[in-house]
């Protein structure tokens, strides 16, 4: 990792490989590695060199969590600037209904993954990279609980959450 990489918050350089890597699909590059992560195991996964790029700009070695957030990533189209809860509890009724995003919230590994997944189309897959990446990264109870205040479009208390997720 560079100077500038170390600087750089998870989510950035989170955003920089998806805008890269995958980003808009334009490149038959990015379709066709956009299709073997979608549909990769762990392993056909941790097979492709972007994926070791992003692992290696993050500084993470756990194999099995570099896969999830790949795969995940591949999932998003398309750039919005809103976070994905919100995103999900637009509307009405909102995209996804408070009953399967309180199950969305409730999941973890590859229960969490899936759900993500599954919401993702609600929203014409569409969401923000940086922040969805780093949810992903640091799915915790803080995670979570700025995930609802965001899905019923409320701002986040100014306390333990908000600390603990500009770490």
């Amino acid at each position: 990792m560079n100077g500038g990489e170390a600087a750089k918050r998870p989510g950035q350089l989170i955003l920089g490989w998806w805008s890269a890597a995958l980003g808009d699909r334009k490149t038959s590059a990015q379709k066709a590695l956009s299709a073997r992560l979608r549909r990769g195991d762990d392993v056909s996964v941790l097979c492709e060199p972007a994926v070791h790029d992003l692992a290696r700009s993050l500084n993470l070695r756990d194999g099995p969590r570099v896969a999830r957030l790949a795969r995940v990533l591949a999932h998003v189209r398309a750039y919005t600037s809103d976070s994905l809860p919100r995103r999900l509890g637009r509307g009405d009724p909102p995209a996804l209904s408070p009953m399967r995003f309180e199950r969305l919230i409730q999941s973890g590994g590859a229960d969490l993954e899936a759900a993500i997944r599954r919401a993702l189309p609600m929203v014409q897959h569409s969401a923000n990279p940086a922040h969805l990446g780093e949810a992903l990264l640091n799915w915790s109870d803080a995670t979570r609980m700025r995930w609802c205040f965001d899905y019923y479009g409320g701002e986040a208390p100014k306390t333990e959450i908000s600390e603990d997720l500009s770490q």
